[in-house]
This record gives C-alpha cells, structure tokens and sequence, in this order.
C-alpha cells in the first residue's frame, strides 16, 4: 500500500492468473490477443495469441459493438461473444480495463451453454476456476436426470403392473374371456348409451350341453380342454366391439352392440351350435358338447335393468333346454305380459 493509503496493483503471474481465470482474454490496445487462459486456448485449436480478437470472436451482446474502439469502451458490460468458426461456442463475461494503456482483460464462462461445452469439448474440472461450481452443478443435474429416468422408468413399470392387474381381474384366467365383473361393467356402459340415444344391443346367454359327462367321465383336464375350445367358437362369432365373458363353469354370455335382426341372431346361434357339435379330440378321444342359447333385446323394454336382462336371457336359455336343448330361444319379455 502506497503511502497516501491507495493500495497498488498486485502482480501476478500468468500461469496463477490462468488458474484462476482459465476462461480469461487479455487484449491489446490494437485489438490483438496478448495472452488466453488455458480452457479458452484449448477450445480454439488454431491458437489465439497475436491474432486479432474481432477475427476469432463475434460480439453479440451489446449488438452496437461493430470495432475495437468500441469494444474497448465496454468496460464493466455484460458481454456475449461466440467464435466465428464452428462450433461457435458462447461464451458470457466481463471487460475491464488495464493500467497504463495495457488493454483491457476480459473474464468469460459458459453460462447455459456450459452442458453442451462440457460434452463437446470433454471438459473436465481441471479446465474451470477451483471457486466454479459448473461442473458440480452439472453433475448434480445429470444425477438428477438419472433418477428422473429411473423415477419416470419406475413409474412405467408400476402402470404397466396395474394395468396387468386390472385386466387380470377382468379377465377368466381358463379361457381369457372376459369375467363375470368385465360383462357388469360392460352391461352399465351399454345400457348408459342406450338410454341416451339409438344405441341396441343383444344379450345371449350360452349353456354347454352334455359338459358335465365329459368332466365326469375324462376329467377336468378334458373339461379344461373343451372350455378353451367354446371361448376360441364364442370369441370367432364376435367383432371388437361386442363382450364374451365366461360367468360360470359352462355358461357364458354374449353381448352384441347394434344387433337387432333376429334372423341374424339365430344364424349366428346355429353358427356357435354348429362348430360346438364338432368333436374336440382328447388323446384320441372325442369329447361331444352342443349348446342350449336364449337371447333377448334391449328394444324390448322400456326400462333397461342388467339384473331383469339377464334374468330374461336365462329363462329364454332354460326354454331352449326344455325344448331339447342345441336350440337358441328369444325371450320377448312384453309376450309373457300378454
């Protein structure tokens, strides 16, 4: 400290200024690059000392400086620069000015673009100042990527899992049809839409005849055999949009969105009866099944109920086994009201 109470400019070296300003700039009065730290020379494989500072780096913040003069003027402003050449890296700092005419030294860092520098250029701690957090921060905010991956990957899973578990709960785990619950809540979506506009539907309730036998006198692995085959029958006869569901042992129940056309419901009810007679073989024997179907229409009533409807179905399917059973019988419940 001088004897009036100003402290003097401290001298340091240019390797101890490097450490501690590796991204630094000094520049001549000429506008030429007297000396660079290390990341900065690094990045610029055609060197940096003695070539002009406005032929190796654009001025983009403040836009007015267009000369030296007027770069030179900046001290103390925020500036942006970038390299002219590829890969144009960008850079933010700070310019001030020298002691007696030396120029000015410009101090630069990344800012956002420290990430891509980072991964571009291989950097490494070595080539930031001991006090810049850049690369601590990026590794926390890679870190932090990771576990949301992770986080995101986990939470896939876990949908994924529930997903499985909600159709495994809709789902009959013999035959892959629906279950009872499916055709419930399947019955509450059709009723719903046909209570709000022209939406029919068909309901159909199939019994497999002579089952019993073949469990009886097979077993239950026949049995098991034969259920698969009638859901593969079931599940032929109808289109994406209707239901099968297995409800019971031998029972199932079909339902057929816009299917009003009784002539087509007891085609499609002899199709079923007609590929159920074809015998499944059971090593080397055949198991024979047909099957007793009753049908009803949600056009019938004026008041649709699922619990009424598949009543309805039932007493159509039980005058189909009184009639003789392999037959299909349509229950038009305003008939039995006459």
């Amino acid at each position: 400290m001088g004897g009036n109470g100003i402290a003097q400019p401290a001298m340091i070296d240019a390797a101890s200024l490097g450490r501690l300003m590796p991204m630094h700039l000094w520049i001549s009065p000429s506008g030429h690059i007297r000396a660079a730290g290390p990341t900065i020379a690094k990045l610029c494989a055609d060197g940096l000392a003695g070539r002009r500072f406005l032929e190796v780096f654009a001025v983009k913040k403040p836009r007015c400086t267009m000369t030296m003069r007027d770069f030179l003027a900046l001290s103390g402003q925020r500036l942006e620069i970038c390299l002219r050449d590829p890969p144009q890296t960008r850079w933010r700092g700070i310019s001030v000015p020298l002691q007696d005419g030396q120029g000015v030294l410009v101090n630069l860092s990344f800012g956002i673009a420290a990430a891509s520098a980072v991964r571009e250029h291989a950097l490494t701690h070595a080539d930031f100042a001991p006090t810049d957090l850049t690369v601590e921060l990026l590794y926390l905010t890679e870190v932090k990527a990771i576990v949301m991956g992770e986080l995101a990957a986990l939470n896939r899973r876990l949908q994924a899992a529930q997903a499985d578990a909600e159709e495994r709960a809709l789902t009959d785990a013999l035959t892959g049809l629906a279950n009872r619950r499916a055709l419930d809540l399947a019955l509450v979506r059709v009723i719903a839409a046909a209570r709000r506009g022209d939406h029919p539907f068909a309901l159909m309730h199939v019994d497999l005849d002579f089952f019993k036998a073949v469990n009886d006198t097979l077993g239950h692995a026949a049995g098991d055999l034969v259920l698969a085959h009638a859901a593969g029958v079931l599940h032929s006869v109808v289109r994406v949009s209707d239901v099968v569901a297995r409800v019971g042992g031998d029972e199932f129940v079909l339902l057929f969105h816009g299917l009003v056309d009784q002539n087509e419901i007891n085609a499609i009810a002899a199709r079923i009866i007609d590929q159920l007679e074809r015998p499944v073989d059971y090593n080397g024997r055949p198991c024979r099944i047909s099957a007793s179907i009753g049908v009803t229409l949600s056009g019938f009533y004026q008041d649709l109920d699922p619990d009424r409807l598949l009543s309805d179905a039932d007493t159509a399917l039980y005058a189909s086994k009184r009639g003789g059973r392999r037959r299909c019988t349509i229950h038009d419940p305003r008939e039995a009201n006459r």
